[in-house]
């Protein structure tokens, strides 16, 4: 096939970057290394339940889903704004007080946090929806824990909310991350619902690639080294185009494209469940606020989207960070026993589905972090980037990044 351009990557950046060059009547063939199309979003159908490739989440917030992505036919089911939180063997409801004033009221006398913390969230809230995005990335910077102890928050707050809350998001216990990522996932919050698609995470990539006619795409289908003007596949198979797009994660970037120099990424695991009943009603996230056990979160899937399941059992997801040097076996045990120290009995007979640990599941972001809206993507004479790491570390990062790798061939190739 005659081709303008060679996509590597099926992944978010790889599709959108496709979809970017379809609507410019550009020529391109895009090459995914596995057996299907979506990269790190991923959902596995398994003994009647939906299981994502690790817990994630979408905000209908981001600016570029909401520029390319029909929301109404993913059919989103939103969480609760805001989170349950574990304190003292008790679970403590915090609100979004904006959204559920009368229950963010009676949140203001939970012992997480002081009263004066309450207060503070309303600045932080409103320094996060200031000014653009572009504004917001070139703002100072520190560290994520250091932003919140300049706004005062004590160190109640601090731990028993905000670790576990954005230490859940960017899979940094410690929160050395970004102070701009940390006002720009607090936009996102605060700015839209966060959410499931109905058919499982996967839903967002399967309908980028909805987009694309089959005839471009080649599934089974690894690059081994990139060229200026070809590729190598693993089969042998030379392939050239005029310019090349590496919109893979990081690593496999970096492999093919030796002179780049992505961020390292941070690891998560992912264990499922099988309960007759569930643990809590509602549609809530559930956080570890007493910082013991390997539990960061939970969350009861079916709660927020029944359709993850085609069975009368409930599907329950387990987030662990910072594990990595127990085996699956004993991370499971000591789960296990977290799990019933919460719940009880009833967890006894929880069956354990599957676990997932995503070794590459998201870029560390942490200071000095670039704005993302004004990156190179060409790396050398007909060859472009894209993907995660080189914007930001979230699903509309990298639906940005892919689009931008488009618009900046585009202009190569008509220069």
């Amino acid at each position: 096939m005659n081709t303008d351009v060679l996509i590597i990557g099926g992944g978010l950046a790889g599709l959108s970057c496709a979809k970017t060059l379809q609507d410019a009547g550009v020529a391109y063939l895009l090459l995914e290394a596995s057996e299907a199309l979506g990269g790190r979003i991923r959902t596995d159908h398994v003994d009647g339940f939906f299981l994502d490739r690790g817990f994630q989440v979408f905000s209908t917030a981001y600016p570029e889903a909401r520029r390319i992505l029909d929301y109404a036919a993913l059919k989103l089911h939103p969480f609760f704004p805001g989170g349950m939180i574990r304190f003292h063997g008790k679970w403590h409801r915090m609100p979004d007080p904006f959204r559920h004033p009368l229950t963010g009221l009676q949140a203001l006398f939970t012992p997480i946090g002081t009263l004066s913390d309450k207060f503070r969230v309303v600045k932080l809230r409103h320094r996060a929806l200031s000014g653009t995005l572009n504004e917001l990335f070139t703002r100072p910077e520190n560290s994520t824990l250091q932003y919140l102890k300049n706004f005062r928050f004590s160190s109640s707050m601090i731990e028993r909310f905000f670790r576990p809350f954005l230490g859940g998001v960017f899979l940094d216990s410690e929160l050395t991350t970004s102070s701009r990522m940390a006002e720009f996932v607090l936009r996102m919050f605060a700015s839209g619902d966060i959410a499931l698609p109905a058919g499982g995470m996967e839903a967002i990539p399967r309908q980028l690639a909805s987009y694309l006619p089959s005839g471009r795409i080649r599934t089974h289908t690894r690059v081994t080294s990139v060229q200026k003007t070809s590729v190598t596949l693993e089969s042998g198979e030379s392939l050239a185009a005029r310019a090349i797009v590496v919109a893979t994660e990081g690593p496999a970037a970096a492999e093919l494209l030796p002179r780049l120099n992505p961020a390292p990424y941070r690891r998560v695991t992912c264990l499922y469940y099988a309960a007759s009943e569930p643990p809590f009603s509602g549609p809530y996230l559930l956080l570890n606020g007493e910082r013991a056990g390997p539990i960061n979160n939970l969350c009861v899937l079916t709660q927020i989207a029944p359709t993850y399941t085609t069975t009368n059992k409930q599907l329950i997801s387990v987030s662990v960070l910072n594990y990595a040097d127990l085996s699956e076996e004993d991370l499971a045990t000591q789960v296990r026993q977290q799990l019933r120290e919460w719940f009880g009995s009833q967890t006894t007979d929880w069956q354990f589905i599957r676990a997932y640990t995503i070794n590459a599941a998201q870029p560390v972001q942490v200071p000095p972090f670039p704005n993302p809206y004004s990156g190179q993507t060409q790396v050398q004479d007909g060859v472009f980037v894209c993907g995660d790491f080189c914007a930001t570390g979230t699903i509309d990062g990298a639906i940005f990044s892919g689009r931008r790798a488009a618009d900046d061939l585009r202009k190569w190739l008509e220069a």
